[in-house]
């Protein structure tokens, strides 16, 4: 009996200091990975087509008592589009402590990418612009005590302006605009 209180005293003290350990500190830098899932719209010529689409990234940055500010870096894939996008996203947190509800936005550019379009049964591939993005996300942060891991839920909307030319007959040239809409989920390793 003695050594079972003994051994409780030591887990549950060693569970403390290893959760107070950074409670002094005045950021966390973080690095990780995402995935999600959602779809997209090209809108033209007022004709807007969609796809189910999915995202990949990774993510690196910085997270402070009410801001968090991150790089990301994200592979979007559809049936009809493969693009990158580097963004730079800034977060603003609501104070808590195991969920973290947060709102954020993100500004970047989309770059190396194709577009299908398929016109009369024939499928022209198309190169993507490099051009700007911008996003907003909504979500929360789950926290693990005493685990230097996180895991954030979000959704996301990312809109591109002008993706792609689409020569068009004459002298008329489609240049869609894309948006890409996600629930996400990252996992973060603090260090």
């Amino acid at each position: 009996m003695k050594i079972n209180s003994i051994s409780l005293i030591y887990i549950v003290s060693t569970l403390a200091c290893v959760s107070a350990a950074n409670a002094g500190v005045i950021a966390d830098f973080y690095v990780g990975g995402m995935a999600g899932a959602g779809g997209q719209t090209m809108f033209a010529d007022h004709k807007n087509t969609t796809d189910s689409s999915a995202v990949f990234g990774a993510i690196a940055g910085m997270d402070i008592p009410f801001f968090r500010i991150e790089g990301e870096y994200d592979y979007f894939k559809s049936s009809n589009l493969n693009a990158n996008a580097a963004l730079v996203n800034v977060y603003a947190k609501m104070p808590s402590t195991i969920i973290v509800p947060y709102i954020g936005g993100g500004v970047g550019m989309i770059f190396d990418g194709d577009y299908s379009v398929e016109n009369a049964g024939i499928e022209t591939e198309y190169n993507m612009k490099t051009t700007a993005a911008y996003q907003a996300m909504m979500g929360a942060t789950l926290g693990i005590l005493a685990i230097p891991l996180k895991f954030d839920i979000e959704g996301r909307a990312l809109y591109a302006p002008d993706v792609v030319k689409i020569p068009g007959d004459g002298s008329s040239k489609l240049t869609p605009d894309m948006l890409q809409y996600q629930v996400r989920v990252k996992a973060r390793w603090i260090f």
